[in-house]
């Protein structure tokens, strides 16, 4: 049993330290202090939910239906390159660099673009429903795999945002939030563009 928990956290880990759209929401979040709590449990609770669906067979039945992932596709795409844009612009503006400047964003606001990093990104889904929820279900005790993966989400997402505030001193400058915002950018229209050709 202890090998399966291992085995989920390991190959959790190995997914989600890539920097994509996601964990660079969060990232932004928790260099500005901003709503971290319901950041980090959002998308830890959702990666739980979303491999608790691939154990329980949710994965084979979207791979049947491959409208659907195409669909949710192009919305993420949508989104991000909209996001990706707005984060272009504050990178633009100097006058929006400085935190301090910038009125925070609503609770609301924040949860809704977190839900919308989190379930408009087919890659969420390929990597927690599809891929391991099928390597959970290869393994004799699965739900362990499966607690062992969530717990990896949840210390990663943890991690993420809230050691992101030790970055503070040196961000305090307007030059540095202009390269995290244009890195930001970057990244989502990257991703977005992948989803577009893939």
């Amino acid at each position: 049993m202890v090998g399966s928990a291992v085995a989920g956290f390991s190959l959790t880990i190995a997914l989600i330290a890539a920097i994509g759209a996601q964990n660079a929401f969060v990232l932004r979040q928790g260099l500005r202090r901003e709503h971290v709590v319901p950041v980090v449990a959002i998308c830890a609770a959702s990666d739980a939910l979303l491999i608790s669906l691939g154990i329980a067979g949710m994965g084979a039945a979207t791979a049947e239906h491959p409208a659907a992932i195409t669909a949710v596709r192009w919305l993420g795409a949508a989104f991000l390159l909209g996001y990706g844009a707005l984060a272009a612009r504050r990178a633009l503006r100097p006058a929006a660099l400085s935190p301090a400047d910038r009125p925070p964003a609503t609770l609301g606001a924040t949860l809704m673009a977190c839900l919308a990093f989190t379930y408009l990104n087919p890659h969420v889904y390929l990597d927690t429903v599809v891929l391991l929820g099928g390597l959970a279900r290869q393994h004799p005790h699965h739900w362990v795999f499966g607690a062992g993966a969530a717990f990896a989400s949840a210390l990663w997402f943890t991690v993420l945002g809230f050691a992101a505030h030790r970055l503070a001193p040196v961000l305090a400058r307007p030059a540095a939030w202009r390269l995290v915002d244009g890195v930001v950018a970057v990244v989502m229209v990257t991703v977005a563009v992948t989803l577009l050709l893939g």
